[in-house]
């Protein structure tokens, strides 16, 4: 998973929007907005990405969590929410964006497909319901050219069942024990 914060101008002012990324799928599996960029933005999106993945049914205990030095990925609250779900933390170096490149990618596709496209919007509660509506077509309809042309939602329910597929078929074994032998 991959996050960095990025705002966007609306007529009231500036709104923050954090995304949570699945490095994987590409899928979008949590997000935030907010006017201000303190740790609850990062931490919102955090939540709802582990309740994503958890109501899926995936372990989030194995999985790790890239992102840049931003004061919200670093925050205690985030750090020790992180360790909470299992999760190990990938913080680049200073001056170092290889290990966040993804999320910062995403924010520029954002901006291209949705900001640009269609804003501006009056407030957050316009700018949120966009981003939901985003997030929605991103994961269920865009073809993503990284994974084989299919949507991030589609190309998780391939994996999965040719994950399946390779698993050995359960063997049925009967045993039959006779008294004295």
């Amino acid at each position: 998973m991959g996050g960095r914060p990025t705002n966007v101008r609306t007529f009231a002012g500036w709104v923050y929007c954090a995304f949570i990324l699945d490095v994987f799928s590409r899928r979008v599996v949590g997000w935030q907005a907010s006017t201000s960029l303190r740790t609850d933005l990062a931490f919102d999106a955090l939540e709802m990405s582990l309740w994503t993945r958890r109501r899926d049914g995936h372990d989030t205990s194995a999985l790790v969590h890239h992102s840049d030095r931003g004061v919200q990925y670093v925050a205690v609250r985030y750090t020790e929410r992180l360790a909470e779900a299992g999760a190990v933390a990938s913080v680049g170096s200073k001056g170092d964006s290889y290990d966040n490149a993804m999320a910062e990618a995403f924010n520029s596709l954002f901006k291209a497909e949705l900001v640009r496209n269609k804003g501006p919007w009056r407030s957050i509660d316009d700018l949120e319901i966009a981003v939901a509506e985003y997030v929605d077509w991103l994961n269920h309809r865009r073809l993503h050219g990284e994974i084989g042309l299919v949507p991030p939602v589609e190309y998780e329910a391939q994996h999965r069942v040719t994950t399946l597929a390779q698993q050995p078929a359960p063997r049925d074994f009967h045993v039959s024990i006779k008294p004295g032998t």
